[in-house]
């Protein structure tokens, strides 16, 4: 599949300049720093970073860049999603860090320590209006990595090679409770629209790998608004930042999106980004209000109080490797429903966790219009 990433590496002055050039809208250089000299920041509150009413939708991909050492003997069954690990009142659920953890690498080049595919699925006749690739992990675990690689990986539309995208904002950066966290992220809107549907890979995710009481964690997701006449008028909207959850004050992430009318029975979908949810530990939830009813968001892989399960769900796609238990790294997309029952103006969404090592990273909404 994709090779030969390192002369890559060693152009990034280069690099970092002609990738702006291709990948931002309108296609206009943009002052991107160097990699290793990006901004980081603690925390990054949420904020509205694409907004269109469409007719069409948002699709997403993701994957896991770590995962448990294949040669403990539980692993498989652990990606499997069985509950191997002893505790009280019977086996649990295993989480990171009970774990030694090494990379997912599933292309074929010695020159990547991790790599991972996953599948972006734009309807046919639909053209991309918005795309932005979020990746993000922890950075000590057994070993320690550099963030001057934080706003650095390597990406690969369909049967294509890797090519070296830099973060093209502040990256999330935070170090607390053991965990070195941090999420970057960057537009790739020309490469998807050119490149289409299909296996897209990404490489290089700056997480570390062992054993400790933190956990390794890690991932990307792919998030891809379209556009296409045959589908309803709907409200298409991305947030992001980096919001760490601890669970002391219970307040959680809030993200609110006014001026947002849709009718009476429309249906929606939203999608998250989160980094380090256990399963198994309930206190986890997310929640959507709209005309003056909160309506807590779930599925049959995201139980209502533990939403942060190491869970790649929502709309089917192909993933390699598709691990069902993706140890700290979600990214969901739940179905709106009922919450969306009565229309509305507006919507608040809360994500709210009771550990103090999580963090949310993006949310993605999709709703119909009223027209």
């Amino acid at each position: 599949m994709p090779h030969s990433p390192g002369l890559l590496l060693r152009r990034a002055m280069v690099g970092a300049f002609a990738l702006a050039a291709i990948w931002t809208p309108g296609g206009t250089a943009t002052a991107v720093p160097p990699a290793g000299q990006v901004k980081e920041s603690e925390r990054l509150a949420f904020a509205q970073r694409y907004r269109a009413l469409q007719h069409g939708g948002i699709v997403r991909a993701a994957n896991a860049s770590i995962s448990c050492r294949a040669t403990l003997g539980t692993c498989a069954g652990i990606r499997r999603g069985e509950r191997l690990v002893p505790g009280a009142g019977g086996a649990r659920a295993a989480v990171n860090g009970d774990l030694d953890m090494f990379y997912v690498d599933v292309d074929s080049d010695p020159n990547t320590y991790n790599s991972s595919r996953a599948e972006v699925r734009v309807p046919q006749g639909g053209r991309v209006s918005y795309a932005r690739l979020y990746w993000g992990g922890n950075l000590r675990v057994g070993e320690q990595k550099p963030p001057k690689d934080n706003g650095r990986v390597l990406i690969a539309e369909p049967g294509g090679q890797y090519k070296e995208l830099l973060a093209d904002s502040v990256v999330g950066h935070r170090v607390a409770h053991g965990a070195d966290a941090f999420q970057a992220s960057a537009d790739v809107t020309k490469l998807v629209r050119a490149s289409g549907s299909g296996l897209y890979t990404v490489a290089q995710v700056n997480v570390a790998m062992g054993r400790s009481t933190a956990g390794a964690w890690g991932g990307w997701t792919l998030v891809v608004a379209y556009e296409k006449a045959a589908e309803p008028l709907r409200h298409l909207a991305v947030w992001d930042g980096f919001d760490a959850l601890g669970g002391r004050t219970g307040d959680g992430t809030l993200v609110r999106l006014a001026e947002l009318a849709f009718p009476a029975g429309a249906n929606g979908s939203a999608g998250l980004v989160a980094y380090n949810g256990d399963r198994g530990s309930a206190g986890d939830s997310l929640t959507v209000s709209a005309a003056g009813r909160t309506t807590a968001l779930g599925d049959a892989a995201n139980p209502l109080d533990d939403v942060l399960n190491s869970t790649i769900g929502g709309a089917v796609s192909e993933r390699v490797p598709a691990y069902a238990n993706t140890l700290g790294y979600d990214s969901d997309v739940f179905e709106l429903g009922t919450a969306l029952r009565r229309g509305g103006d507006q919507l608040a969404f809360r994500l709210v966790s009771q550990r103090d090592a999580a963090w949310a990273g993006a949310l993605f909404v999709a709703v119909d219009a009223r027209q």
